[in-house]
């Protein structure tokens, strides 16, 4: 009989610990974004960076999210067109950081407890270079051993965000750039 009073606490236990995750929140300081800005001109260098430092916080139960991003943690393969990211095209020590504060449109259409995949639509607030604009996008949230991962696609227009391409660079930089987000996510546990 003890035994099988102990096996219902384990149990109980178990039981209390998964219902927390699954109302829980979610968390990465390790998101990677990526960015595609290759214009019209494909004879020249690619510009392409990423960085592996994204912060999201993921509300499961009523799916807000927030993401953040440092503009200096982008990684180019040309030290050069890194500093002229930094320094002329986003100010990165005017604006050191991007942020998107927002929710999941449907919530509920993710089981944080089963495995599977989720498409989901996700709309917010997303702030760079000093301005703030509604945005909307799809993505997909999969579920592996309880582990989500993040993954979304979108275009971002340089100009929304006032980013001035100078003329000298005429065509190499794209006016619409191409963002990937890939974010493996772990239980955020109360200290």
């Amino acid at each position: 009989m003890k035994k099988i009073i102990q096996l219902a606490v384990v149990l109980a236990i178990a039981a209390a610990s998964t219902g927390a995750t699954a109302q829980g929140k979610f968390f990465t300081k390790t998101g990677t974004i990526s960015f595609d800005a290759d214009g019209a001109m494909k004879d020249v260098e690619e510009i392409k960076a990423n960085s592996k430092t994204a912060t999201c916080v993921v509300e499961t139960s009523t799916g807000a999210m927030e993401w953040a991003i440092l503009m200096k943690s982008f990684s180019f393969k040309n030290a050069l067109m890194q500093e002229h990211f930094n320094e002329n095209y986003v100010e990165s020590s005017k604006y050191p950081k991007a942020t998107f504060k927002g929710k999941l449109d449907d919530a509920s259409a993710v089981k944080w407890t089963k495995d599977g995949s989720y498409p989901v639509a996700v709309s917010g607030k997303m702030t760079m270079h000093g301005v703030t604009k509604d945005v909307t996008t799809k993505g997909n949230i999969t579920i592996k051993k309880g582990a989500p991962t993040v993954n979304c696609d979108f275009d971002l227009v340089l100009a929304d965000y006032k980013i001035e391409i100078p003329s000298v660079v005429g065509k190499k930089v794209a006016d619409v750039v191409k963002i990937k987000i890939n974010a493996g996510l772990a239980p955020l546990k109360k200290k």
